[in-house]
């Protein structure tokens, strides 16, 4: 992809505050070999992970604990044809240090939905890319 007058490749650091304005967000993983997507609240830790918070025996936990996952946000106002787009690609993984899990129970995303067995897992922020689209652009 490459960068015209209408749109412009995010860095990381633009990137990272876009993520922190938006409550969810979309996980991509494998499921019986297809591609899945999931959609997610969320929050950005202090080293920009992205962690998530579900049960610990879910699907979703068994299907991306320790395994490369992208997480996609964005947000778009389809009046103007304007937003943006950023992904996160990197390993996730449950948290299993006890003491990162009682800080994150006080800082971590608080969950939409009653979970049981709670879990949080934060995905590594290997890669992060984004795009932002400004302004109205129509066909000729």
């Amino acid at each position: 992809m490459h960068e015209t007058d209408a749109s412009r490749i995010l860095d990381r650091r633009d990137c990272l505050r876009l993520l922190a304005k938006v409550p969810v967000g979309r996980v991509v993983y494998t499921r019986q070999a297809l591609p899945a997507v999931l959609p997610v609240n969320f929050s950005l830790d202090e080293d920009a992970s992205v962690l998530l918070y579900t049960a610990a025996g879910s699907e979703l936990v068994r299907a991306i604990d320790g395994v490369v996952v992208a997480f996609e946000a964005d947000e778009f106002t389809a009046a103007t044809r304007s937003g943006w787009s950023v992904v996160v690609t990197g390993r996730a993984a449950v948290v299993t240090d006890p003491a990162d899990h009682k800080r994150l129970a006080q800082t971590g995303p608080q969950p939409w939905m009653p979970v049981r067995d709670g879990v949080f897992v934060r995905i590594e922020s290997e890669l992060v890319t984004g795009r932002e689209i400004t302004g109205t652009h129509t066909r000729r």
